[in-house]
């Protein structure tokens, strides 16, 4: 074993463990959803009617913009090309490969769960959506992109603007009334776990390719 394996074999155990309890959380918070029938849960509820009291027009744009950035066509296409684009020009294209995998895994997740409980979605959505409430796609993408961005750039700031990005694709999910609160949840456990899973598999080329970046630049 070289001392580049020896190095990703911590890494990739944690990616395993925390992926696979992250995506099982998001199916079994799921199950639960959906043996209640209808019936959001009491902080659903609350959420719901404090976003709902506490309304202002900018904020209600700036929820309609990352909208648009967090979903559709935007966040499927330019979103994983652009970024695998910017990771190629860095030298990194395994890190390229392992983020449209993590993107690709990810929307597939959210449309497995979506398909699977129907969830019902806010009666007061302030938006057109597709099928299925649970989970958030908008947040599960966002989750993806800043645990594969974290994963690639393994920087407290990275991880800490990602964080930003999360909580704030779930905020504006909600203030749409386009999710119930615990929607963005499972968005969020199935997104990151998603990313850790996915990069358990890339681990190994990519540390080889940080490696070997220093001699390339050379």
């Amino acid at each position: 074993m070289t001392t580049t394996e020896r190095r990703v074999v911590v890494p990739v155990i944690t990616y395993l463990v925390a992926g696979s309890v992250l995506v099982v959380l998001s199916c079994l918070l799921g199950w639960w959803i959906f043996s209640r029938g209808e019936e959001p849960f009491p902080i659903d509820t609350a959420w719901n009617s404090f976003v709902a009291e506490w309304w202002y027009p900018a904020v209600a744009g700036f929820s309609q913009v990352l909208n648009f950035v967090g979903g559709g066509w935007f966040s499927v296409l330019v979103v994983p090309i652009g970024g695998a684009i910017g990771l190629i020009l860095l030298r990194r294209p395994w890190a390229a490969a392992y983020f449209l995998a993590a993107e690709a895994v990810s929307v597939a997740g959210v449309q497995v769960l979506k398909h699977a409980f129907g969830r019902v979605r806010p009666e007061d959505i302030l938006i057109v959506s597709d099928y299925g409430s649970y989970p958030s796609g908008h947040v599960a993408n966002a989750a993806t992109i800043a645990v594969a961005a974290t994963v690639i750039f393994p920087r407290l700031w990275v991880g800490l603007v990602g964080a930003a990005w999360v909580l704030m694709m779930a905020f504006s999910r909600t203030y749409l009334h386009a999710h119930w609160l615990s929607d963005t949840v499972g968005g969020a456990m199935i997104g990151a776990g998603a990313a850790l899973l996915v990069a358990a598999a890339f681990a190994l080329p990519m540390a080889r390719e940080g490696t070997d970046a220093p001699a390339k630049r050379a």
